[in-house]
């Protein structure tokens, strides 16, 4: 009989307690699959802990306070029945909607999508996807790009824009919506969520961090209903992410920390289930983990039809409904809201203390003030309420007042800076005999479906055989507005040097060809293949090979092409075993680098930009080496029996092949560039006398206990240029932990910090790194904190998380 789990231990989880018998061993693994099994043996309940409760009000620490006293006076004016339209959603112009009160001078709020884009939008820019920003690993573009699309939000009259994405954080490299987010290591994530909702605040709109929390696959992330029944018929309810406290904390909860500490105004819960309870009336992980150990002084908001309660998800911590009731919007006609009218009755009648809505609304109405928002905020664009088929004009339920300017073309001089996040983004995976930089070829050839012009539209949200890929569908997708193919720029560039370029955009015709009888008249001097791998909200990948038989595609170029160089658009991983092919000269992974994409690629193959971008994932040899893949079915009939058990704790990605010495093609963190780099000198050297093991318990402040933000060590390190041209390193700092005083499972090596430095030929500059408390902490699950453990850490330092050139030890606390 399998032993039973202790899901977290302590204090978590949910507020409901689903009594459902299961056998958690058994697993059956595919490329893609993991199959629950039959459920024979009683264990007892799973998913279940103390209830946190009630909800923790808010009190405007960190910063908020003015506006906090601003919050409660407006809320002090508000009827019941205005309190309950300030926390439920409605029909209107935006993807989310609070309706206005003018009484109170209140012109309500518009919530719009999404991670790379104002979607609901004419004359608005689609940014680089999250994958590529985080590819990067440029501090300054992870905050350049969050202004840049903050300032298009709030010209467009968006209050609220709903991104950046931490959840997926990327546990497995099959989930649909990897590329929404930014890495699948929860340092780097949590750095490029800081810098983000820096930025987007800066620019006066609030951000919505997502989805909180465990939302790591697409499949059964919602209720199954029976087709034949109500909105209350439920056949399966959504998958459970079951995770254990250690690793709640350490990986997934380590980004939302970031999140929080840069002061977001929203944080959106998600779909499915948590060990046994919806995401969103959850109240360990809303009122426990969120507002009390994190100190979170912003709202909770739902996933647009997340809500699955009305006083339950209240009292558990959820302050918002989105997008209200689906009745309104036709999706369930019988689904009235579960706030709105039913919240008016609900205090009126007692079930819900007044007081506890009024704290939703403070929560609301605080960075509402504190980004000045009521004052000479731009109304909503009326174009939007036009593109928004989410809930068209015959949905709504009240009149929005749209006025102002319509079609305003926001886009500013933003197109250049998308041009740079997307060079800065592409990744130089391979480049044999300096293939790259092109050195004006004469003759080029282009072959593949993704390099012309996309065939179905600038707004597309299924999976498309011809054009270019820049960004995946679904909420986070973008309407472009123009698209520079990489087509059209190698054109452009090519004619600088009189080139002949002649192309081929049909994979089953290059697939079933002999190419020497396609080109003419001989070889050419470069063959660029281009390759795209789709990926979608609300599905999860069947493989992690490239789309349209780009692998076949490859081989039949290459196998008489003997300098093919590759290009992928893709969602995330691709395990490209075309690799070792010894006539594939060079691989580029593009990512998905926004409506710039050619210019972007152009000025990496000739040499304008020298490649800088590292892998935000590992690519491995073969999609059954990862570990992690999603449930995608079950084989049991039991309501509740769609469980997803997080066994591999905190080895996922990296962390995982790194703890079985496994192989890989490509490893977290790499990149190559038209240059060389070394390191050295590495040296660490501590901050203050008096580092204790525990940190010191002071009060709460948004992010969670001060102390853990403390910095207490300074680590150096030396980064040379030792090529031939100028470019910029990514010194990549790895901290491991002391073997005996750290728990078992501790990951052989975690990232702990990283720069890019831009270097001239032969120059040196010494980078610092400046480690927190929070860095070389594990959680303790006994005593519910963070705690250094005592003895040797070993810091390395290198250009990926396996190219490691410099080695240091540090012993913070005394064994």
């Amino acid at each position: 009989m399998a032993t039973i789990r202790s899901l977290w231990t302590s204090s978590f989880l949910c507020a409901h307690v689903l009594g459902q018998a299961y056998n958690p061993g058994g697993r059956e693994e595919g490329a893609f699959s993991y199959v629950q099994p039959l459920n024979t043996t009683i264990l007892g309940p799973y998913g279940h802990s103390p209830a946190v409760l009630p909800s923790p009000n808010a009190t405007g620490d960190g910063g908020w306070e003015a506006a906090f006293v601003k919050a409660q006076a407006f809320a002090a004016q508000l009827t019941v029945e205005e309190k309950a339209d300030m926390v439920t959603g409605q029909p209107g112009p935006c993807v989310g909607n609070i309706v206005a009160i003018p009484r109170v001078g209140f012109n309500g709020l518009c919530l719009q999508d999404g991670p790379l884009a104002i979607r609901v939008a004419d004359y608005a820019s689609v940014f680089s996807a999250g994958v590529s920003a985080a590819a990067t690993w440029d501090k300054d573009i992870l905050y350049e790009r969050g202004f840049a699309m903050g300032q298009e939000f709030r010209a467009k009259g968006a209050h609220v824009a709903l991104t950046p994405v931490a959840g997926p954080l990327g546990r497995s490299g099959y989930a649909g919506r990897n590329w929404e987010g930014f890495a699948a290591d929860p340092y780097l994530t949590g750095v490029a969520m800081e810098l983000s909702i820096n930025g987007i605040q800066d620019a006066g709109v609030q951000a919505t961090p997502k989805h909180f929390i465990g939302n790591e696959q697409e499949r059964q992330r919602n209720p199954t209903y029976d087709p034949n029944g109500t909105v209350t018929d439920i056949l399966f309810e959504a998958i459970s992410a079951n995770i254990d406290d250690r690793t709640m904390h350490e990986l997934y909860l380590w980004p939302f920390a970031n999140a929080v500490r840069a002061k977001a105004a929203s944080i959106m819960c998600a779909y499915q289930r948590l060990n046994g309870s919806y995401a969103c009336e959850n109240s360990k992980v809303q009122n426990g983990l969120l507002k009390e150990e994190l100190g979170f002084q912003g709202y909770v908001m739902s996933d647009w039809g997340g809500t699955h309660s009305g006083v339950a998800s209240i009292e558990n911590g959820l302050d918002m409904n989105m997008p209200g009731g689906l009745g309104n919007y036709g999706l369930f006609p019988q689904a009235g809201s579960l706030f709105g009218g039913n919240l008016t009755r609900a205090i009126n009648n007692g079930s819900v203390a007044e007081s506890r809505v009024d704290d939703m609304i403070i929560r609301i109405m605080t960075p509402y003030y504190w980004l000045g928002q009521d004052k000479d905020f731009p109304t909503v664009d009326p174009s939007s309420a036009d593109l928004n088929t989410f809930s068209p004009r015959r949905t709504w339920l009240r009149e929005f007042n749209l006025t102002g300017p319509r079609s305003r073309d926001v886009r500013d001089d933003h197109g250049e800076l998308i041009r740079k996040h997307g060079s800065a983004g592409t990744v130089l995976l391979k480049n044999e005999n300096n293939a790259l930089p092109l050195k004006a070829p004469k003759s080029i050839a282009i072959f593949g479906n993704d390099a012309g012009d996309d065939t179905q539209g600038f707004y597309n949200q299924v999976d498309f055989e011809y054009g270019t890929l820049t960004a995946g569908g679904g909420s986070g997708t973008g309407r472009l507005t123009y698209l520079v193919t990489p087509l059209v720029a190698i054109q452009n560039r090519a004619a600088q040097d009189k080139a002949l370029v002649q192309y081929w955009l049909n994979n089953t015709l290059i697939v079933n060809s002999n190419v020497t009888d396609l080109w003419i008249p001989e070889q050419p001097d470069v063959c660029l293949v281009f390759l795209k791998t789709w990926a979608e909200e609300a599905a999860d990948r069947q493989h992690l090979s490239v789309d349209w038989h780009g692998n076949e595609v490859v081989e039949s170029v290459a196998k008489s092409c003997n300098n093919t160089i590759v290009v992928t658009h893709s969602s995330g991983i691709n395990t490209l075993p075309f690799a070792s092919h010894p006539n594939v000269t060079a691989i580029l992974a593009a990512h998905f680098p926004g409506q710039e994409s050619g210019n972007s690629l152009v000025d990496i193959l000739y040499g304008t930009t020298n490649p800088s971008g590292h892998l935000p994932y590992t690519i491995a040899l073969n999609g059954t080496d990862y570990n992690a893949p999603p449930t995608t079915a079950i084989n049991t009939t039991g309501i509740n029996d769609w469980q997803s058990w997080f066994d591999e704790k905190l080895e996922i990605d990296y962390r995982y092949f790194d703890a079985h010495n496994l192989s890989v093609r490509y490893e977290f963190g790499f990149g190559l560039s038209y240059t060389t780099f070394s390191l050295s000198d590495l040296a660490g050297s501590p901050l203050r006398d008096d580092i204790t093991s525990a940190p010191e318990k002071l009060p709460v402040q948004p992010g969670g206990n001060p102390a853990l933000w403390e910095s207490i060590y300074n680590v150096t390190v030396s980064v040379s240029n030792t090529g031939e041209v100028a470019g910029a390193a990514v010194p990549q700092l790895y901290v491991g932990f002391p073997s005996a005083t750290t728990p078992a499972g501790t990951p052989p090596r975690q990232l702990r910090g990283f720069d890019k430095v831009m270097l001239e030929v032969g120059e040196t500059r010494t980078v610092a790194f400046e480690l927190m408390r929070r860095d070389l902490s594990f959680w303790d699950v006994v005593s519910q904190q963070w705690v250094i453990p005592a003895g040797e850490f070993t810091l390395s330092v290198g250009l990926s998380s396996r190219d490691l050139r410099d080695f240091a030890t540090i012993t913070p606390v005394e064994a």
